[in-house]
């Protein structure tokens, strides 16, 4: 048995063991407050329920993303040398889509596979998660425009900010390059 598939064993082990644990979690809060279960339950289902129809949508467009974007294009654009134009365009893709942050996620593998810079993965997950284009309409109307303007151009410097910390504290080696392992095994 080689080294690498040695690791991936190791890794899918320990997957499987957080699954099992957060299911054992469930399971005994349950246990312990009975009162709560209908909500676990309704929670679980609701969320599965999201991701059956979701992922497989996700994983088509993955395949997509693969086959049509070139690893060139993305390590110009989203890579260590694209400076800050790279981190404009992280923020602009995480603003367009307005799907739940876990949709992120196989996108955010699939630019690290193609050679994008970890500040830019970094920025695009936080800018998906905090910045919605149309989101950012209906706050106008309901809280003002002064409020939305602070409150974005807050989360943008944020955003900014975290991706260059992620950049220096995290080894690039240490995030996996391939996301055939994780999430998309489990469906």
């Amino acid at each position: 048995m080689t080294a690498k598939t040695s690791d991936k064993k190791q890794s899918s082990l320990r997957e499987w063991l957080i699954v099992m644990l957060l299911m054992i979690l469930a399971i005994t809060v349950g246990s312990i407050f009975p009162d709560v279960r209908p909500r676990i339950l309704q929670s679980a289902w609701s969320v599965t329920r999201e991701m059956v129809f979701i992922l497989p949508a996700v994983l088509i467009l993955m395949g997509l993303f693969s086959v049509w974007v070139k690893k060139e294009m993305v390590e110009k654009y989203l890579g260590k040398a694209a400076g800050g134009r790279g981190i404009m365009l992280a923020l602009f893709l995480g603003a367009l889509p307005t799907g739940p942050l876990y949709v992120a996620f196989p996108l955010a593998a699939g630019l690290r596979q193609k050679g994008a810079s970890l500040s830019n993965i970094s920025v695009f997950l936080t800018a998906w998660a905090c910045i919605k284009i149309p989101q950012e309409l209906l706050e106008i109307q309901f809280l003002g425009f002064r409020f939305m303007l602070m409150r974005l151009s807050l989360t943008i410097l944020t955003a900014v900010i975290i991706g260059l910390i992620v950049e220096r504290v995290i080894p690039a080696a240490d995030i996996p390059k391939e996301y055939s392992t994780g999430l998309t095994r489990f469906i």
